[in-house]
């Protein structure tokens, strides 16, 4: 039963029914019926709390091509979108989501901080951006090449947040020290706070476009 507790609650459920579609039926009838949506939202979540293969989803859920084929209709309709915002939604009806300040994190795939997922040779791999809350919960993950430089992900990332207002300081490292973003985020009534870069020149444009290209 220990293993089930991070399954959706009643409570939870009651938040995304209307927002998970019921499968559509076969006119003529024939075919297998189909497997609870709540069932197969739990494997769904079940892979991407763990990160585990498709093929290991436990038992106590629909096979795990019955998840992943879901999974990905559900992508594709910006059902899983839906659920994502509603939940977030919840959080900060509850107080517990704070996004006055935001936090960002750049990870290049190989980085020790997990399983590798690729090279990290420029050009080769991926290059994961997230964003946080200042209580540290994710609201936003964009999966890039590792080609682009982080300052070239800021603005994309913060758009894809689960929550429709923007973070008035996002906080990032010193790879963010730029008057080009700064500029760009202004327009959104963003103040972006990080660090200067070492090797930066004070009020240089110039500067700030050799690092972003």
């Amino acid at each position: 039963m220990a293993q089930m507790s991070r399954d959706l609650t009643v409570a939870q459920w009651a938040i995304l029914d209307a927002i998970v579609p019921e499968p559509l039926r076969r006119t003529d009838g024939r075919g297998r019926p189909w497997k609870d949506r709540r069932t197969v939202l739990n494997g769904i979540l079940w892979v991407l709390r763990t990160g585990a293969p498709w093929a290991d989803v436990p038992d106590r859920y629909p096979s795990y091509q019955t998840c992943h084929r879901r999974f990905q209709q559900w992508v594709r309709s910006g059902v899983m979108r839906g659920i994502l915002e509603a939940l977030a939604l919840k959080l900060k009806i509850r107080g517990v989501l704070d996004v006055e300040c935001v936090h960002r994190r750049s990870l290049r795939s190989g980085e020790k901080r997990g399983s590798k997922v690729g090279k990290t040779k420029r050009g080769k791999g991926m290059k994961i951006m997230a964003v946080a809350d200042c209580n540290g919960l994710p609201v936003s993950i964009c999966v890039e090449s590792a080609t682009p430089h982080e300052v070239k992900l800021a603005v994309p990332t913060l758009v894809q947040m689960v929550i429709p207002e923007a973070p008035r300081n996002p906080i990032g490292d010193n790879a963010y020290d730029s008057d080009k973003l700064d500029e760009e985020l202004s327009r959104y009534g963003i103040e972006l706070i990080a660090p200067q870069r070492s090797n930066r020149k004070n009020g240089s444009a110039q500067e700030s476009e050799q690092v972003i290209d």
